[in-house]
């Protein structure tokens, strides 16, 4: 279950309107990756250790194949990718990776990740 709290915001486009009250999720707190590990492990014949090095070693690749500009599709978990921001200039010609601002890395979750937030309840918490 997802819990969710009222949160109270000013309009950004309007500050001088009354704040409004919105609903936003709270964490029920975090995985990381020694317990994917553990769990992985107790869901297999694979020993935790042996699954933590997996676990780092997609890790690490993720990063090399990223830095080489390709897109990681990791199935039904979904796809990464580097997307950046950049200032806008007139001509083409003007165009130079020197206008890059921003960086980012994307996920796109693929349709069983997607589908999740179709099945999960929510409960309001104080």
């Amino acid at each position: 279950m997802i819990q969710v709290k009222s949160l109270q915001r000013v309009n950004p486009r309007d500050v001088e309107a009354p704040k409004k009250f919105y609903v936003q999720a709270v964490s029920a707190g975090k995985t990381d990756l020694d317990r994917l590990a553990y769990l992985i492990s107790n869901q297999s014949t694979v020993r935790k250790a042996d699954c933590y090095a997996v676990l780092e070693a997609l890790l690490h690749n993720m990063m090399d194949e990223l830095r080489e500009g390709r897109i990681i599709e990791l199935g039904n978990i979904g796809n990464f990718q580097i997307g950046v921001s950049s200032d806008a200039v007139e001509t083409e010609e003007e165009v130079t990776s020197g206008l890059v601002r921003k960086a980012r890395i994307s996920f796109r979750p693929a349709k069983a990740l997607r589908d999740l937030l179709q099945t999960v309840d929510y409960k309001k918490v104080s």
